[in-house]
């Protein structure tokens, strides 16, 4: 070795590394994955472990503690309650709970701690079984050896985990990997012990198989008379209900014949009806039509009158309006053809000659009338008095 180099190590992954200083006596634990250098005056703690199956003390050398989890086996020899000496293949699962906060030496108060719990777990085992007969361990050897190893409060199960306190090394598994008898006679006892549970299982399984079967041709007979059973009871609620649907038929059909011939009149009262509303309708309509016919034919005929009427008044008019204007025409050329002057004359003739008249009969004028025929007053005086004809 090259004393000019530094001491080296590289510590794995998982895993815890303590190195002593032995000039100031102080230990310090340094956790992988991590390499670690030695200082002058410092040194590795070596550990030497338990190995082999069973069990053996400084098999194991090492530098670096494994922190698991891991496994470990070993081989124990445990004698029954009945002196039946057996030896058991047992594997454990652990690993170190690491403490936080805490000064980590604790991992290596326990220098063979593969060695300590192997021992104290067999130890465990052995009293467990010690109190126990070797039918009652065949049966129920698991749950003793878990037991045993983990502990139990009352009748619950059994504890989840074993802590050892020292280091913190917790057993959370048992595996049981064999069993087997130690000395020929004990070997001899359970192969006869297990042909002999065979044997019993076979005809346990035999007899349950044999009651299974009568059971089940039991249930086979039951079910098939409950069947029977069952179908003549749907024959009898089928045969009543074909006598009910008869009785309801037969119903039915007298009262669909009755509805019929109910529903028959009402439809021809009602055509009927309608018929008579319909014709009704018709003759309003007609009445309506000839009234309306009869109205416009009035309307026209009156209208006609009317114009006819108007066309003769206008006849007489146009022919009152040209007498008119003859009678004006010959009343003018009559003027013009007396003369003004003969026309003063005769217009003062007359009342002159009246006037001397009256005042011959001592009358200053009367008037008799009816009251029934109009007055002429302008031609009064002229039929009083004739006038001369004009040659």
């Amino acid at each position: 070795r090259d004393k000019t180099r530094v001491v080296t190590y590289r510590a794995p992954h998982n895993s815890a590394v303590q190195i002593y200083d032995y000039k100031e006596k102080k230990s310090r634990v340094i956790f992988g994955p991590e390499l670690v250098a030695l200082e002058p005056d410092e040194q590795f703690s070596v550990l030497s472990l338990s190995g082999d199956k069973p069990k053996r003390p400084h098999v194991i050398k090492a530098i670096a503690l494994l922190l698991g989890p891991d496994f470990m086996t070993d081989i124990v020899t445990v004698e029954t309650s009945d002196h039946a000496r057996l030896q058991l293949k047992l594997s454990y699962n652990w690993h170190f709970e690491v403490r936080q906060n805490t000064d980590p030496t604790y991992l290596f108060t326990v220098p063979d701690f593969v060695g300590d719990a192997c021992k104290a777990i067999a130890s465990r085992v052995r009293g467990s079984v010690a109190s126990a007969t070797f039918d009652n361990f065949h049966r129920y050897s698991a749950e003793l050896i878990r037991v045993a190893v983990f502990g139990a409060e009352g009748t619950k199960d059994p504890n989840a985990k074993l802590t050892f306190e020292a280091n913190t090394l917790c057993i959370t598994g048992v595996d049981i990997q064999s069993v087997e008898p130690v000395d020929q006679r004990t070997r001899d006892s359970l192969q006869k012990s297990v042909q002999l549970a065979i044997e019993i299982t076979t005809k346990s399984q035999e007899a349950t198989a044999r009651h299974e079967a009568e059971r089940l041709e039991q249930e086979a007979r039951g079910r098939l008379q409950r069947q029977r059973i069952e179908d003549e009871s749907k024959a009898e609620q089928a045969r009543k209900d074909l006598l009910q649907l008869q009785a309801n038929s037969a119903v039915v059909e007298v009262t669909g014949q009755a509805t019929a011939e109910a529903r028959a009149r009402c439809d021809a009262a009602e055509i009927e009806a309608k018929a008579a509303v319909k014709q009704s309708e018709l003759r309003a309509q007609a009445t309506k039509i000839r009234a309306e016919a009869e109205l416009e034919q009035t309307k026209r005929r009156q209208e006609a009158e009317v114009t006819h009427k108007k066309q003769l008044m206008d006849i007489e008019l146009k022919q009152a309006r040209e007498l008119a204007e003859i009678e004006a025409r010959k009343f003018a050329e009559t003027v013009d053809a007396i003369g003004a002057d003969t026309i003063t004359a005769m217009a003062r003739a007359g009342p002159e000659m009246q006037a001397k008249l009256l005042q011959g009969l001592g009358l200053k004028g009367f008037m008799i009338t009816d009251g029934h025929s109009p007055v002429n007053l302008f031609q009064t005086a002229q039929g009083l008095v004739q006038l001369p004809s004009i040659q």
